[in-house]
């Protein structure tokens, strides 16, 4: 059988989380909240990710305070009025579909917050325009000429551990069965792994003991609030030289395990427009390959992985445990199917869609029967 196809485990100190295959839908930001609520667009996005026959779907970068969002239109989870909204619409996509585990991923954007949507440019917002003051580890903007960041102090480092802790307390409520925390693509927490945002003289900057500081506290204090499966997305380069490399990132996971880490998510880039990005197929898996090794985590892998064949290749290999996928799930909501097909595999699929299937992928669903007269 294909390893895509073979389920897998992941542990907390819940109980075990058993995964009926090895593809995950990675998070996308969908833009699309009134003041962090989710809506209908989630209601329909959701439902239908989780009809693709992906074993994971992890929601989109949640932000866990309202300054924390990449734009005004981003998910939030900080209050009652946010939670309640996230709770129905998930509860309502997740009764349109087979029975699916559902990650979150919570997230503060730092210096990259207060941003225009893609579709109308993306770039800083004035306070006028909508936006408001950002933070991050130092004052350093995210791209030359903008408004610089507010530098946190200590005691706003401690309201932001805060902040993560009561969002991860309320996705437990919610329901979802594991969280994600967003330590990836030039967000807050990548901004103090990097020596690119993060040139501090106290003990959160400057050397790679005092950068990894704040994030493993922030980690240790929502393993300790969290029982469920709870892991990390890490961006494993900055593309620039001087910047946070895979070998540190390696080391990073590796301390993050006795911390209580489940699980590792691995991408790259997000930290500066300086970064130099060899992109090409499979291009991050040699740093996932490199963080698994050497921690010995669970892994997911990511970017640029659009055939199925080219994720049992990865699988086969040994450079990663899981398949993540994210805008190939947007192009192909069924690319899952699509994979069983090719692979001889079998994927969960709900009832109303089994008259769908063509004559080469009719075992896709397994031993279904339907009926009509």
């Amino acid at each position: 059988m294909s390893l895509l196809f073979t389920n897998y485990t992941l542990n907390s100190p819940r109980g075990p989380l058993k995964l009926a295959n090895r593809i995950v839908v990675a998070p996308m930001c969908q833009y699309s909240a009134v003041n962090g609520e989710a809506t209908d667009w989630h209601l329909m996005h959701w439902g239908n990710l989780l009809n693709s026959g992906a074993a994971l779907f992890i929601i989109e970068a949640t932000g866990v305070t309202p300054e924390g969002r990449i734009t005004p239109a981003c998910l939030g989870l900080w209050d009652d009025r946010t939670e309640a909204a996230l709770k129905d619409k998930l509860s309502r996509a997740r009764k349109l579909a087979p029975a699916t585990p559902v990650f979150i991923q919570l997230a503060h954007a730092g210096r990259k917050a207060s941003s225009a949507t893609p579709w109308d440019g993306g770039q800083l917002l004035a306070v006028g325009q909508g936006g408001w003051e950002t933070t991050a580890p130092s004052a350093i903007p995210q791209l030359e000429g903008e408004r610089l960041p507010h530098e946190l102090n200590k005691s706003e480092l401690k309201e932001l551990i805060d902040a993560f802790v009561v969002a991860a307390q309320r996705s437990d409520r919610i329901g979802v069965d594991g969280i994600e925390l967003h330590g990836a693509h030039g967000y807050l927490l990548h901004q103090f792994l990097s020596p690119i945002a993060n040139q501090r003289t106290d003990e959160y900057g400057g050397s790679y003991e005092n950068r990894i500081r704040f994030p493993l506290e922030l980690f240790k204090a929502v393993r300790e609030a969290y029982q469920g499966v709870l892991g990390i997305r890490i961006s494993a380069s900055d593309w620039i030289e001087g910047g946070w490399t895979p070998e540190e990132t390696a080391d990073f996971a590796a301390r993050l395990k006795p911390l209580g880490a489940d699980f590792v998510h691995i991408s790259s880039g997000g930290i500066s427009p300086a970064q130099k990005i060899a992109i090409g197929p499979k291009y991050q898996v040699p740093f996932a390959k490199i963080v698994k090794d050497k921690s010995g985590l669970p892994t997911m892998t990511v970017g640029l992985i659009t055939d199925p064949h080219q994720a049992e290749e990865i699988l086969q290999q040994g450079d990663a445990d899981l398949i993540a996928l994210a805008r190939a799930f947007l192009y192909k909501p069924r690319w899952a199917w699509e994979a069983a097909a090719a692979l001889d595999g079998i994927v969960p699929s709900n009832e109303r869609y089994w008259r769908c299937l063509p004559r080469e992928a009719q075992a896709i669903f397994g031993n279904v029967k339907v009926g009509q007269r």
